[in-house]
């Protein structure tokens, strides 16, 4: 899909984070304080990303997860942008930003933090998985 495609379909806030590697400001994304069951993709490939029950409040006003669904899915890259030492996470298929990943998550998780801009992402509850075609992802929440 090209750039004008994409300003189409999405919101100037999506565009910017998923195309320009732009950032939300914190606490304001629909799914920091969201913790309904199911399954989070890229908004805009529909690639599964992470689930639910990886999510946690890590209070950094950004969605939280310890490790995506599957590691096959995103990409990791070197960011040094603003100064900093970084690891960007982009979505593997359409290669949107998705935000960054840091080693302070719980440790009784593996220790990662992934720090993902709600901008980036839609939520396909776990009653609406099947008629999505999300339907083997329901396995998670057995």
């Amino acid at each position: 899909m090209d750039k004008q495609d994409l300003q189409s379909k999405l919101t100037p806030e999506q565009f910017a984070v998923t195309q320009e590697k732009g950032t939300e400001a914190p606490f304001t994304g629909k799914y920091d304080d969201f913790y309904k069951a199911g399954i989070y993709v890229d908004v805009v490939s529909g690639e599964p990303l992470f689930s639910s029950k990886d999510k946690y409040d890590a209070g950094c006003g950004w969605p939280s997860f310890t490790k995506p669904i599957d590691n096959a899915t995103i990409n990791r890259k070197l960011d040094t942008s603003h100064g900093m030492i970084r690891e960007e996470v982009t979505s593997k298929e359409a290669q949107s930003h998705l935000g960054h990943v840091f080693p302070d998550g719980p440790t009784e998780a593996g220790g990662q933090r992934y720090c993902i801009n709600s901008a980036a992402l839609k939520f396909i509850p776990v009653d609406k998985l099947a008629a999505s075609g999300y339907g083997k992802y329901s396995e998670l929440f057995k």
